[in-house]
């Protein structure tokens, strides 16, 4: 598992350890990792030495990284040239190891380059680049190396222009084909459309591990974490005690959508699946193995419930979804059960003391929390987490799973073939069966996202993706996954 922290909470850590430090240890830590990277780079493009290294460097602190960086590099045999954004507040001992290893300043972005250390702004920055700086970043992919090769660029600590806490890029911004980051993740290395801005991470140890006292913004799993998780049959196991889930979802007009619930529920670890609903008929002689009734008061025993996906809004969709959360059962809301909950009538179903989760696409989160999730997506998630007191699944190309105490998870996995109608009625059925099985909330919603995900990038490595090719690739995923 990989977790991230804010900027407060790492620069307080920084303070604390920095405290306990000769003057400029960490600073000269991290640019011993950050050089470390960048000659690796340049040796797999053919060396070190001769190499054409462009540092455009801003001010403060990550401006002496890069300055730093770059003196290792020219001691190394490099061609260091550094483009000051902000002459006069660079940082003056960076700028003196530079020289004194042979690099040299420029006035603008040379013509030609193997190598950019971006270090334009650090993790302190807001709001995206202004010029002249956006101007530079728009040009770094033109620029050319040896035998014609694109030169590689690499963000120190974050790519400049990204918000950091948020993950949010809100203007001009750099893209990097590698990351180096110092002492932990922060958030936009995990979430939103800054990972796509930061290529391959790869974190530099400074220490400052034991110095980060506050709790991670966000945590990232990985497939050991939802293995470990994943609930397995035992020797006297039957398919009662592996769990048993109810599917109330689809209806006469839309038979699919129970189809493909209950395909995603036929790749998670129940013993057995209870349908209730009018596409009863349709389920059974498509999945004989699985239980099937009018109705969720005709279905039987569940150890928890899937509702909404396919449900439609009339009066009998609302029956369905208050004999849900009538139960003392963990219960899945999707889809058309959300577009129920807007209208306030029950509101007074959701106090209960059994776990809820909902699965909202960005269009239902903002029907249920009244705008939509904005720059902040897990802000916005922890907030309607806590107010619905239900562990929130927003779903997106990186998914986040919000808990009413606080918690924040990014799914790593996603990819934009899931963006197909039917996929989170498969995913809510997947999702239903881990909490059936036992499993906690969070914990259920994360390794369904996961394995989803997984799912979706299988199916297509085959071609175009639609739902039932998700279903279809869940259960090989799921034994692959699972079978560590």
């Amino acid at each position: 598992m990989r977790q991230a922290w804010r900027v407060a909470d790492v620069r307080a850590a920084e303070q604390a350890l920095m405290a306990t430090l000769p003057e400029g240890t960490l600073m000269q830590r991290a640019a011993a990792g950050l050089a470390r990277r960048c000659a690796l780079l340049l040796e797999e493009a053919g060396g070190v030495y001769g190499a054409r290294v462009t540092l455009l460097v801003g001010s403060g602190d990550n401006g002496g990284d890069t300055l730093y960086a770059g003196a290792a590099l020219a001691r190394r045999g490099a061609q260091v040239r550094a483009l000051l954004m902000r002459p006069d507040r660079v940082h003056l001992a960076g700028l003196r190891a530079l020289r004194t290893a042979g690099g040299f300043t420029v006035r603008e972005l040379p013509d030609r380059a193997d190598l950019v250390l971006d270090g334009i702004v650090g993790i302190g920055a807001t709001g995206g680049l202004r010029k002249p700086a956006a101007a530079v970043a728009g040009r770094l992919s033109e620029l050319r190396g040896r035998h014609g090769a694109r030169a590689v660029v690499v963000a120190v600590d974050v790519p400049s222009g990204v918000a950091v806490d948020t993950g949010d890029v809100p203007g001009a911004a750099v893209t990097a084909d590698v990351t180096v980051t110092f002492g932990s993740l922060k958030p936009a290395h995990v979430l939103g459309p800054a990972t796509v801005r930061c290529g391959q991470i790869e974190l530099v140890d400074i220490g400052l591990g034991p110095a980060l006292r506050a709790d991670p913004a966000v945590s990232v799993p990985d497939s050991g974490d939802v293995a470990a998780w994943w609930p397995h049959p035992g020797p006297a196991s039957d398919k009662y005690t592996r769990g048993v889930v109810g599917i109330a979802t689809g209806s006469a007009t839309y038979p699919g959508a129970a189809l493909l619930g209950v395909s995603g529920a036929l790749a998670g670890p129940t013993g057995m699946i209870r349908y209730a609903g009018s596409a009863h008929e349709e389920v059974v002689r498509a999945h004989p193995s699985v239980v099937a009734a009018p109705s969720v008061a005709d279905a039987g025993r569940v150890q928890a419930w899937v509702c909404g996906s396919g449900l439609g809004t009339d009066d009998e969709a609302r029956t369905t979804l208050r004999s849900v959360l009538a139960t003392a059962l963990p219960v899945v809301l999707d889809a058309d059960a959300l577009t129920l909950l807007i209208d306030g009538k029950h509101a007074r179903d959701l106090r209960r003391d059994a776990p809820v989760v909902v699965t909202p696409h960005d269009g239902e989160f903002k029907r249920l929390a009244g705008e939509g999730p904005g720059p902040d997506r897990a802000g916005a998630a922890l907030k309607l987490a806590s107010w619905m007191n239900a562990v929130v699944l927003l779903k997106g190309d990186r998914t986040i799973v919000a808990t009413p105490g606080g918690e924040v998870w990014a799914n790593p996995t996603g990819t934009s073939a899931l963006a197909t109608a039917g996929s989170g009625d498969v995913l809510a059925g997947l999702l239903g069966s881990l909490l059936a099985a036992g499993l906690p909330a969070e914990r259920a919603a994360v390794a369904a996202a996961y394995a989803h995900g997984l799912a979706g990038r299988r199916a297509a490595a085959e071609g175009p993706v639609s739902a039932p090719d998700i279903a279809a690739a869940l259960r090989p995923t799921v034994r692959d996954l699972t079978s560590r």
